[in-house]
């Protein structure tokens, strides 16, 4: 199985819901991730640091590449996908990337 990489693409903030339904001083955008960051996924396991919540979310993305699987007719690419945890104050835009052998 090949290795596959995850690099953070965006981080975003929805303030305007921050403001109405978080407590004062809560962490927006995102403090668990800077855009550019990469993760080398060795098969099998969650990189280390990387946080359980967007890990969660990407494991329907991953476990599909991982077996083989690509997005025809969505992505260019077909050993890459794009994903993003889904906390709707500060979601984090993730690429996944299906590395050569």
């Amino acid at each position: 199985m090949a290795k596959m990489k995850i690099t953070v693409l965006k981080t975003m903030a929805n303030q305007d819901l921050a403001d109405k339904y978080c407590e004062p001083g809560a962490q927006v955008p995102c403090g668990c991730f800077t855009e550019g960051q990469e993760f080398i996924i060795e098969p099998g396991k969650k990189p280390e640091k990387f946080c359980d919540w967007a890990w969660n979310d990407l494991q329907k993305t991953y476990m599909t590449m991982r077996q083989g699987g690509s997005f025809p007719g969505w992505m260019k690419d077909p050993d890459t996908m794009i994903s993003c945890c889904t906390d709707g104050i500060r979601p984090v835009v993730f690429e996944l990337k299906r590395l050569s052998d």
